[in-house]
């Protein structure tokens, strides 16, 4: 299963709006729960990316664990890192992916893209 959503064609997503720009700050992170997602957005280096808030590893939170120079955020309670870019697990105990969304700016709202059913 790809759980990689940023790879979706145009014509298979739906963009939601989630948040202004301005309510996630450089270095700072939104969570958010659209339908059946839970997901947290981070703003790193005034770029926008969007991973799913559970870590394939324990199915519990991810977002809060710190994140490294690599883009890769650390799971809080066991150390598996997952890239935030595209949501793959580099690191044990995490074996399997999670899912990145693609993030679009308009008009200075913050757009995640979901699959269309």
């Amino acid at each position: 299963m790809n759980v990689n959503y940023t790879e979706l064609k145009a014509e298979q997503i739906e963009y939601v709006e989630v948040a202004e720009l301005s309510e996630i700050p450089n270095g700072e992170r939104l969570f958010i729960e659209i339908d059946e997602f839970n997901l947290v957005v981070f703003n790193i280096a005034d770029k926008i990316f969007a991973i799913s808030d559970t870590c394939s590893h324990d199915d519990n939170p991810l977002g809060d664990g710190e994140v490294n120079d690599d883009l890769e955020v650390i799971c809080p309670r066991h150390g598996a890192r997952f890239d935030i870019k595209n949501g793959k697990a580099v690191s044990m105990p995490a074996t399997v992916d999670i899912p990145a969304f693609p993030v679009r700016i308009v008009d200075g709202k913050v757009e995640i893209g979901l699959p269309l059913e």
